[in-house]
C-alpha cells in the first residue's frame, strides 16, 4: 500500500490544485478594457446588453443584473412581498444567503429536508412545512442540478406561494430542455469567481412577470425610477426622478457586465468541460463502495458547479477531517459545501435546533467538494482520482 503524504509519503502531485477557479481569457480582458475606456463605467450600455444576453441564455423575458448573488436574493424577497410574520421555505444545505434574504425583509425561513440521494430540497418535506403563514419557497439547485420543478411548482400553485429558484450554482442547467432562469417566478444567479462564469462579483435575477420585473428594478436601484410614464406626480423638468420605494444600491458596473458578456459566450464550452470531468469522476467513484456518488434526476441536464464526494463511514476507518487533511497533503485542496444553515449561531439564537433536517445533517457530516473547473487538464483530473483512491485504500476497513 502506498504511503500517504500526510504520513510522510510522496504526494500525488507537486502543485496544489483547488476546488474552483475562474478562467479569464484575453477576449475577456479586451472587452473589459473597452468598457473601462468608454464614457460610462457604470449605468452604461454594457449593463443593458448583459440583461439582453441573460434573457437570451435563460429564455426569460426580463433580467436584472445586480452586484452579487446575495443582492439578487434580497431583491427577489422584496419583489415577492415577503415581510414580518411571513414564512418562506428553503433548504438547509446551501450557502447562508438563501435563508438570510428572508430575514433581511423580516420574514422567517423554514427549513425543509433534502432528498438523501440528490441532496436537493425534498418536495414532500416542503409540503409538511406549509402553514397559514407560508408565502413562498426558495429552492436551491444544489451543485447545479435542477430541483424537481414540476412538483414544487404544483405545490406553490396549490398554496398560492411565490416560487423562487436560488440558481447560484446553475447557470447553463436545463430542466426538461428548458433553461434555468425561465421556469420559476424568479431565478437568482451568482457570478462569483468559482462559479461557471464570472464577473468577479455579480449576480442577476430573471423573471417572466412584468410586475415582478418592475419591483426588482426599484429594489436594486434605490427605489428610484427615471421613467416619466411611471411618475406619481407631473415632473417639473427633465432633471426630475422619483423615489417610489425604499430600495438599495445593488447595481452592477459596466466593466463587470462586459466581463460577464464575454464569459457568457463560453458558457456552453465551460459546461461541456465540466460535464466531461464529472463523467470521469463518476466512472472512477461509482465502483468504490467507500464513496457515495450524488444521484442526478433524468430531467436535469446539469451544468455542474460542484462535485461532491460523500464518504461511506461503514466502509472507512477515518473521519471526514482525516480524509480532508489527507487530500490536502496530496496537494488536492477540497472544501465543504455546506454546513446546515440553522446550525449557525445566528439561527440557533432564533430557536432553531440541531436534528431538524436529518437527511441534510447526515449528508453534511460526510461530504466534501473536490476540484471541478474547466481549466483542469486531464492530468489534473487523474491526480484528483488518484488521490481519492490512495486515501480510500489507506483507510479501507
Amino acid at each position: 500500500m502506498e504511503k500517504l503524504a500526510i504520513h510522510g509519503g510522496n504526494p500525488v502531485r507537486e502543485k496544489k490544485i483547488f476546488y474552483g477557479r475562474q478562467w479569464i481569457g484575453d477576449d475577456d480582458v479586451a472587452l473589459v478594457t473597452s468598457a473601462l475606456k468608454g464614457d460610462l463605467i457604470t449605468c452604461g450600455p454594457y449593463v443593458d446588453e448583459l440583461a439582453k444576453e441573460l434573457c437570451r441564455v435563460t429564455g426569460a423575458k426580463y433580467a436584472v443584473p445586480v452586484a452579487n448573488g446575495t443582492a439578487a436574493l434580497h431583491c427577489a424577497a422584496i419583489a415577492a412581498g415577503f415581510s414580518e410574520g411571513d414564512e418562506v421555505i428553503t433548504t438547509p444545505l446551501t450557502f447562508a444567503a438563501s435563508a438570510n434574504c428572508v430575514r433581511y425583509v423580516g420574514a422567517m425561513p423554514v427549513f425543509a429536508d433534502v432528498d438523501p440521494e440528490t441532496y436537493n430540497i425534498d418536495p414532500d418535506s416542503i409540503e409538511k412545512c406549509i402553514t397559514e403563514r407560508t408565502k413562498g419557497v426558495i429552492a436551491v439547485d444544489y451543485t447545479g442540478q435542477a430541483v424537481d420543478h414540476d412538483r414544487i411548482r404544483a405545490i406553490c400553485e396549490k398554496h398560492n406561494l411565490t416560487f423562487i429558484i436560488d440558481g447560484a450554482h446553475a447557470i447553463g442547467t436545463k430542466y426538461k430542455g428548458q433553461p434555468e432562469g425561465s421556469l420559476a417566478d424568479m431565478t437568482c444567479f451568482s457570478f462569483h469567481p468559482v462559479k461557471t462564469i464570472t464577473s468577479g462579483e455579480g449576480g442577476a435575477i430573471t423573471t417572466n412577470d412584468p410586475e415582478l420585473y418592475r419591483k426588482l428594478i426599484l429594489a436594486s436601484q434605490h427605489g428610484i425610477t427615471h421613467n416619466p410614464a411611471e411618475y406619481v406626480e407631473e415632473p417639473e423638468g427633465p432633471w426630475v426622478y422619483e423615489m417610489q420605494e425604499l430600495g438599495f444600491n445593488y447595481r452592477m458596473t459596466d466593466f463587470q457586465s462586459a466581463l460577464l458578456i464575454s464569459q457568457l459566450k463560453k458558457l456552453e464550452e465551460f459546461s461541456d468541460r465540466r460535464q466531461e470531468i464529472v463523467d470521469k469522476y463518476n466512472r472512477a467513484f461509482s465502483v468504490m463502495p467507500e464513496i457515495i456518488v450524488q444521484k442526478e434526476i433524468p430531467e436535469s441536464k446539469t451544468t455542474r458547479h460542484l462535485y461532491i464526494l460523500q464518504l461511506n463511514f461503514d466502509k472507512l476507518s477515518c473521519t471526514r477531517r482525516e480524509f480532508f487533511d489527507a487530500m490536502a497533503a496530496e496537494n488536492v485542496q477540497c472544501q465543504v459545501h455546506y454546513m446546515p444553515v440553522y446550525w449557525f449561531p445566528y439561527y440557533q439564537k432564533l430557536g432553531f435546533k440541531k436534528g431538524l433536517c436529518p437527511n441534510a445533517e447526515k449528508i453534511y457530516k460526510g461530504i466534501m467538494s473536490i476540484p471541478l473547473y474547466p481549466m483542469m487538464t486531464d492530468e489534473d483530473v487523474e491526480d484528483v482520482i488518484k488521490a481519492v483512491r490512495k486515501i480510500v485504500a489507506a483507510y479501507r476497513k
